[in-house]
């Protein structure tokens, strides 16, 4: 069966500009087979500081234009393949981009946005980004895609932190017809690698559409994003540092690698039925994906590979970095028998020179299929059907007041942590001085 190639890349930018350069020559290495990706999705963490996050829309073009360059560069060493970004929003520091090749763009018939702040006071330090669209198929229905860049609590002693998070996420992420007015998402159809340019007007495909929850019956689910499980519920003491693994050349098994993700929280809470619910991962079988050291992160600079493993002693190596999806449902077999959804490379990218995380690449091909409605005796048990958690009643109004509050931290972040923010801070004050003497010496 014809199928949808999809790539899925996650990465905690670590508040810094990316190199795009050195980004697009690893990924365009990695990439399996002759044929590129049909879609690209990106859920980036930590993409750019507070203040310009926080603040969102230009603030963050100068961050966000990096990676269109980056997958622009990746597309020309894949046999000189153009894609059109279909859409990218920001939920404070976690962002989500979707490109498609350029000759498909026309095949993504509607887009559907939504995001939740779980961080301080449900601001976005911490938080989730979502992104639905139709994706139309000669000769059959539209297939449905969701796409949720998140991240999660941080620290090995707040395993159930995350869980929590992951329940807010669930509850308060409702995606609605994607707009171009205040919703904090933006909407565009543009060449990767270009300026931004607004090309999208409202959504009239999806303007009938309900809003929905993370969980539906008829959509693929991809969750990416640093959900920060660890490999121990506390910090790294003394000499356990000489217990971290360490990189070997020839390949054979780590057997201190292997016991460490014996330990993985997430691998443990996803059987348990904790968090994630209903989503699977592929076998993991590269390093963990973080806190690298410094010094790993200078090497990263001059190496195209690093050959050793230089972690940050105050932190288990841990895969806090992860991609998980959603199977195809079983009543689809009785339609379809042998349909199903093909994972091709699961890895990690070397470290990047900015930052302490390595970027996580899942390539799968999507069957070109839509998923059908279920009939009423599959709907039992079943997470697509029957969420584990019920939608907020008043997850809109909490969003609002979330974004209020961030839009404050962003003026005060701005004005107090950037260069430009304290130029017109200071201008200000001696403008407001001068102004005072003015007034002080006409009236004397």
């Amino acid at each position: 069966m014809e199928a949808l190639n999809v790539l899925v890349i996650t990465f905690n930018c670590a508040r810094q500009l990316l190199q795009p350069d050195i980004f697009a020559r690893r990924l365009s290495k990695e990439l399996p087979g002759s044929r590129p990706p049909d879609i690209i999705l990106l859920s980036l963490q930590e993409v750019a500081p507070i203040a310009y996050s926080f603040l969102g829309g230009s603030y963050l073009v100068h961050y966000l234009e990096r990676f269109h360059h980056a997958i622009h560069l990746a597309g020309k060493a894949l046999g000189g393949a153009k894609y059109v970004q279909i859409i990218t929003g920001n939920v404070g520091l976690t962002a989500c981009m979707v490109f498609s090749l350029e000759e498909q763009k026309d095949n993504v018939q509607w887009v559907e946005t939504g995001g939740v702040g779980v961080g301080l006071q449900e601001m976005g330090n911490k938080g989730a980004v979502g992104l639905r669209f139709g994706y139309a198929v000669p000769d059959s229905d539209t297939i449905e895609l969701t796409f949720v860049a998140a991240h999660l609590a941080p620290m090995e002693e707040a395993l159930q932190r995350r869980n929590e998070d992951w329940k807010s996420i669930v509850r308060g992420l409702v995606l609605t017809p994607a707009t171009n007015k205040g919703s904090g998402t933006s909407t565009k159809r543009q060449p990767a690698g270009e300026e931004s340019e607004q090309l999208l007007a409202d959504d009239p495909a999806s303007a009938g559409r309900e809003p929905h929850g993370l969980y539906t019956p008829t959509s693929h689910l991809i969750l990416a994003g640093d959900l920060n499980y660890r490999t121990s519920s506390t910090k790294p003491r003394g000499a356990a540092c000489l217990l971290f693994p360490k990189s070997n050349p020839d390949g054979h098994d780590n057997d201190q690698l292997n016991s460490l993700l014996q330990n993985d929280q997430l691998s443990r809470e996803l059987k348990a039925g904790r968090t994630c619910h209903g989503l699977d991962e592929a076998p993991i079988e590269f390093p963990p994906t973080y806190k690298y050291s410094k010094k790993a992160q200078m090497l990263a600079e001059k190496e195209e590979s690093v050959t050793t493993w230089d972690w940050a002693k105050h932190r288990w190596p841990s895969w806090c970095d992860r991609i998980l999806y959603r199977d195809l449902p079983a009543w689809i077999g009785l339609e379809t028998p042998g349909m199903r959804i093909e994972v091709e490379k699961y890895m990690a990218l070397p470290l990047m020179p900015t930052s302490d995380h390595r970027p996580v690449i899942l390539s799968m091909r999507i069957p070109l299929k839509a998923i059908p409605a279920p009939e009423e005796e599959n709907c039992e048990e079943n997470v697509r059907t029957n969420p584990p958690f019920d939608i907020d009643p008043r997850w809109r109004d909490r969003r609002i007041l979330a974004r209020r509050k961030e839009i404050i931290v962003g003026v005060l972040a701005y004005l107090s942590l950037t260069w430009e923010g304290r130029s017109i801070l200071l201008a200000l004050i001696v403008g407001g001085f001068l102004g005072w003497y003015v007034v002080r010496e006409i009236l004397v």
